[in-house]
Formats: C-alpha cells, structure tokens, sequence
C-alpha cells in the first residue's frame, strides 16, 4: 500500500513541477485522412499491379513523445497479405525528433526522414493494394521513438531489416491501424 501511496504522490508533484513522465497510452499517432480502424479513402491506394490509387501517403500527426526521443522510425505492414511474412508498404527512419507530423505525399528526404525498401521494391510509399474480392486488409502504421539520432539504415533496408536495427533502441511505439479493400 505505501509504494502505491508514494507512486501516486510523485506523479501528483511531477504534474505540479510539469516533469511528469509520459505513461502508456500517451504516445498517439493518428491522420486526418481516416480514423482509427477506420477504411482508408482510395487516393492512397497503390498505382499499379491491377491498382488505380493515387499512391499517396496520408498525412500523419504525433503527440506524447517519450522523453529523451531523438528520432523516429515509421513502418506500414499488411498482415493479411497473402504472403508470407506480410507486406511492407513503407519503411521510413530518421525521422528527426522534433517533428511531430509527416505531410501528405511527403518524399523521403525531405525533411521528414529516408526511406526504406517496401514490398513493392520500392524506396518510397506503396499504398494498400489487396487481391480483388478479399476482405479488407488491415494497414498497420507503426511509429517507433528512438533514443538515437540516426539509424544505420539505406534505401536497401527492408521492414523486418529496420527493426532489427532498432531494436534495444525504442523509447515508446505510437500505432495507427486502417483498412482497405477491393471489390
């Protein structure tokens, strides 16, 4: 009961002081293109492979940064993809720290980070494209704190291959899922 007393204690003050550690759930990630669990509209969509989309990323807005962020990663998996280990659709890294949101249609290195290699074999955003007629797939947009200021990554670096690279390196991870289907 005292160490549950002297925890609420601190956080009271830090909230006083203004210092007050982030607590889970407070690292958010979201976009004004579609709400959580919600369908993502068809100007994202992939161009190409039977796809007739836009291709371009949804603009993504962060708050509750976990002190001590020094960079972002940013990945977008489909999970459903009938292959396996999933789809990756976009394997972004040095994200710098102090940005809190990725403009729609934003390049890599422009400002707002590198990008990886995706699925499509692409160094750049690939929007969702499912096989006709499946249900909708769910898109997962992952973005990693990191407590460094860069990553030893390339335009060759694959999703599982971020990862590994981050790992031991994640401060706190923010997630967005959205889905898309085709009749």
């Amino acid at each position: 009961m005292k160490t549950g007393f002297a925890l609420r204690a601190f956080v009271v003050l830090a909230l006083l002081a203004g210092t007050a550690p982030a607590l889970a759930g407070d690292f958010i990630l979201r976009s004004a293109a579609f709400p959580a669990g919600g369908t993502m509209p068809k100007r994202l969509e992939y161009r190409g492979g039977g796809c007739s989309g836009e291709n371009v990323s949804p603009r993504l807005d962060w708050s509750g940064v976990p002190a001590g962020t020094r960079s972002f990663v940013l990945t977008v998996h489909d999970p459903d993809a009938p292959v396996p280990g999933g789809w990756w659709h976009w394997v972004r890294f040095d994200i710098p720290g102090e940005r809190r949101g990725i403009p729609a249609g934003s390049p890599g290195g422009s400002g707002y980070g590198r990008d990886g290699t995706t699925s499509f074999e692409e160094a750049r955003y690939g929007g969702p494209c499912p096989p006709p007629g499946d249900k909708p797939h769910h898109y997962d947009f992952v973005l990693k704190a990191l407590d460094v200021p860069v990553v030893r990554a390339s335009a060759a670096t694959t999703g599982p291959e971020l990862d590994r690279l981050v790992a031991g390196h994640v401060l706190g991870e923010a997630r967005l899922t959205g889905r898309f289907g085709r009749p």
